[in-house]
């Protein structure tokens, strides 16, 4: 897990690695046993994901009260580093050293199933489906395939934090913060009419999360084409580019980064910016006085369904044993263990029930905890709005293209199509 102030947010957008031919299996995904009814026993790898810095006590106890649950069992932890993951993984599967079971986002899985490494567990593990929340179950499921290829494991969405005081002088109410896309274009050009173009309400441009939270379809219903230059997706660019002509939308946007946003955010030079219940500790030692008068709300949306980020837990389907492999997998990621992971960091169960938890529910007077019962009344319906095929060199796609339009070296349609047109390249080249 990624360590920087976005940390839980970032783990799940992370490159998508593109295996070799030589490794690529049957095209429905199998390759070894799926069978995993047998006896639960053997040594297995399990691979995380910059965990051991920060939880090495944690995975150790989860280790030893699996083993101590399956006698004849033995649990090799392994982490790796977040700073090339996804290449490591790219390498191993090459090579045949893949784990057993290995911590992977969604978009890393989608070359792994296709490559026939990745167990189906809508074949191998049905039974434990109901356990977990529908939508995160579907998480890892790749267009033009059948099945599952992998647990779901934590979950996480963030808020959107505005600076009241910027929208009290702007004279928009304070208590009424945007929602939805045409509340937020609205009074981003307020905000910033009323500065002098010295305040923008957003820092950054936006990304295909901002595209499916605006309603635009992303792809066609076979995933074998994008789908966001239609006229909601052109409605959507035509809207930024007016508001980064107003100043409404900070003039670095085109290469602002998180870390970048945050400042400006800081500083009061920005209105609005996403972040999680982390960043209040920062705004507290950093900038009080914003800290002070600091708003809370929902990330904006147009379809009444916030960006939902997934972690999984995949089982390797080439593994020597099956039945230990799942089971580990499981046992991570069963309710218990999901639960008592969250109290650790902040992050969210994707297990059935687990978000109506006291812990995620009863307010004790604190922003962190509003944070945290906001984000899990919002994740209960979130949609992880990213397509799983939309790889690393896609979003560069797409942030080039939306950078001429707001430029204006090009139209807001012309943009799209040109980004479509890339994407759907790149997109035959992963199959």
């Amino acid at each position: 897990m990624p360590t920087s102030r976005r940390a839980a947010l970032a783990a799940a957008a992370v490159a998508a690695l593109v295996l070799p031919l030589s490794a690529c299996g049957s095209p429905d995904g199998g390759g070894g046993s799926t069978d995993a009814s047998g006896k639960v026993e053997g040594d297995i790898t399990f691979q995380t994901w910059n965990l051991r810095a920060n939880f090495k006590d944690y995975f150790d106890s989860v280790v030893a009260g699996f083993e101590n649950k399956y006698p004849g069992t033995h649990v090799k932890w392994i982490d790796q580093p977040a700073e090339g993951y996804a290449d490591k993984i790219s390498a191993d599967a090459a090579g045949g050293t893949l784990p057993d079971v290995v911590n992977v986002s969604p978009d890393l899985v989608a070359p792994l199933a296709k490559a026939g490494l990745a167990l189906d567990l809508d074949k191998a593990a049905a039974q434990y489906k109901k356990e977990y929340l529908p939508g995160a179950w579907a998480s890892h499921r790749i267009p033009g395939m059948k099945g599952t290829y992998a647990f779901p494991w934590y979950l996480n969405t963030g808020p959107l934090f505005y600076n009241k005081s910027l929208f009290r002088k702007a004279g928009l109410d304070p208590d009424r913060p945007p929602r939805t896309y045409g509340e937020l274009f609205t009074d981003a050009l307020a905000l910033a009419h009323k500065s002098g173009g010295k305040v923008a309400t957003l820092a950054n441009v936006p990304t295909i999360e901002d595209f499916g939270r605006y309603g635009v379809p992303l792809m066609n219903e076979q995933g074998t084409a994008f789908a966001f230059n239609d006229p909601k997706g052109v409605e959507l660019l035509t809207e930024y580019k007016q508001l980064y002509d107003a100043k409404a939308l900070d003039p670095q946007a085109l290469t602002a980064t998180p870390e970048s946003s945050g400042k400006k955010f800081l500083t009061g030079a920005v209105a609005m910016n996403p972040g999680s219940a982390l960043d209040l500790d920062n705004f507290k030692k950093q900038a009080p006085s914003l800290y002070r008068d600091i708003g809370i709300t929902d990330q904006i949306t147009s379809t009444g369904h916030v960006n939902m980020y997934v972690m999984g837990v995949m089982v390797n389907s080439r593994t020597r044993h099956t039945p230990a492999a799942v089971a580990f997998a499981h046992y991570v990621t069963d309710a218990a263990h999901q639960m008592s992971f969250a109290k650790k960091v902040a992050i969210f169960p994707s297990t059935a029930g687990s978000l109506d938890d006291p812990y995620f529910t009863k307010q004790d007077g604190t922003d962190e905890t509003r944070v945290r019962i906001a984000a899990a009344k919002s994740l209960k319906t979130a949609v992880n709005y990213t397509p799983v095929l939309f790889s690393d060199q896609m979003k560069t796609a797409l942030r080039n293209e939306v950078a001429k339009a707001l430029q204006g070296k090009q139209s807001p349609k012309a943009a799209l199509d040109n980004a479509v047109k890339a994407c759907d390249t790149l997109l035959r080249q992963q199959g």
